[in-house]
């Protein structure tokens, strides 16, 4: 029995600041550009503000990349173009720049941190910073065994939770989030058919690199086999990541739910990440204030999730390639957002302008008044006028 209560999540996550995000939009009507004139980009920059609690906005100076890393036993049934147990001499390409997300976050100046929850290779392989968060060497084979222990699951989750503090302690203002996996979007699949009552051949894609017509029924099947055993925990988070997850994607739902609890916004991948976002959903409903969809990858399990969170992509490009590559394109969109929320003139205000004129002592002239009218500055003058006789008789 797991001592983890997932239901404090509910009551430590709050909503990123609604009167901050209002105060964001009576700034945006001030601005010389007409309101809307900026389309998706006013609301990006406008949740931004409300997710920091400032306004004007401040910039996105200290993203980062955070890649959860694993294998799956699944991958034994041919359901991806890559073997099984190969997703070790991905992580090697990644960290030594070779593979896309690598070049990206090299061209943007973003820190890129991989992290060991379940590659099938030797500890040693790595450095002691990617593996040190390790929890097993592979994950089950879920359509016919739990692909972790309870135990393993929690100790996957509190290892997502702690590298969400430690992101967050150590300044990091924006995640960009993904994983590096072979067999992961079978997993995926089955997480986001279980969660949205759908069919197996709903959510099945073709994968990170395309595979053929057989390889997409084998996964089919796999997924479908894996739903059987994962409907009966559906109540249960925790062991429904034991049963049919893994400890990479346990890993990246508490990571999710930590950086909402710490108020640190976070750009969300491709299908993996997608369906970590969706247990974290049911674990703690604000949770999804917190996330943004990077982009859209042409998977229909990312498609499903992201509609039952009700987050829609900030790009269309169809990167299925994972690793973080597609959510890392977003980065630029949303600093740009950012600057544009802080940095665009307003327009000039018409009582300020009245307090300076006076300043400068440019008081605007009284209008004269008119015959037969009292005159405010001579009190005296107020009455009736003497009659041209009575005035002669006066002065004789």
């Amino acid at each position: 029995m797991s001592s983890l209560n997932l239901d404090d999540f509910t009551d430590l996550i709050e909503r990123p600041d609604g009167g901050v995000r209002r105060d964001a939009e009576a700034r945006r009507e001030r601005r010389v550009v007409p309101p809307g004139s900026l389309g998706r980009l006013d609301d990006l920059g406008e949740w931004l503000a409300a997710a920091q609690g400032a306004v004007p906005v401040r910039p996105v100076e200290r993203p980062r990349v955070v890649l959860f890393a694993g294998d799956h036993g699944v991958a034994g049934l041919g359901v991806s173009a890559r073997p099984a147990g190969s997703a070790a001499e991905l992580v090697r390409e990644v960290l030594e720049g070779g593979r896309p997300v690598s070049v990206l976050a090299r061209r943007l100046g973003v820190p890129l941190r991989v992290v060991d929850m379940s590659l099938d290779c030797e500890p040693g392989a790595f450095p002691e910073d990617v593996v040190r968060r390790r929890v097993r060497r592979g994950s089950g084979r879920i359509d016919v065994e739990d692909a972790l222990t309870l135990e393993e699951a929690e100790a996957a989750f509190l290892a997502g939770v702690a590298v969400a503090d430690e992101e967050a302690d150590s300044g990091t203002d924006l995640v960009v989030l993904g994983d590096v996996s072979v067999g992961g979007t079978t997993v995926a699949g089955v997480l986001v058919a279980a969660l949205c009552g759908t069919d197996a051949s709903v959510v099945t894609g073709r994968g990170g690199e395309a595979i053929d017509d057989l390889a997409w029924m084998r996964k089919c099947a796999a997924i479908r086999d894996a739903l059987r055993r994962a409907r009966p925990v559906l109540g249960e988070q925790l062991r429904l990541l034991a049963t049919v997850g893994g400890a990479d994607l346990a890993a990246m739902t508490g990571f999710l739910l930590q950086c909402a609890v710490r108020k640190l916004p976070v750009v969300l991948d491709g299908v993996v990440a997608a369906a970590c976002a969706l247990v974290g959903q049911r674990i703690a409903f604000r949770a999804p204030d917190w996330w943004l969809a990077g982009q859209r990858s042409g998977e229909p399990g990312q498609a499903k999730a992201l509609d039952r969170m009700a987050l829609e992509p900030l790009l269309d490009q169809g990167v299925t390639v994972g690793e973080g590559a597609g959510a890392l394109l977003a980065l630029p969109l949303v600093q740009a957002a950012a600057a544009l929320a802080a940095e665009l003139p307003q327009k000039p205000d018409a009582s300020a302008e009245g307090q300076e004129e006076e300043k400068l002592g440019l008081e605007k002239p009284e209008p004269e008044a008119a015959a037969g009218e009292p005159d405010p500055e001579n009190p005296a003058a107020v009455g009736e006028q003497p009659e041209p006789g009575k005035a002669a008789q006066a002065e004789g």
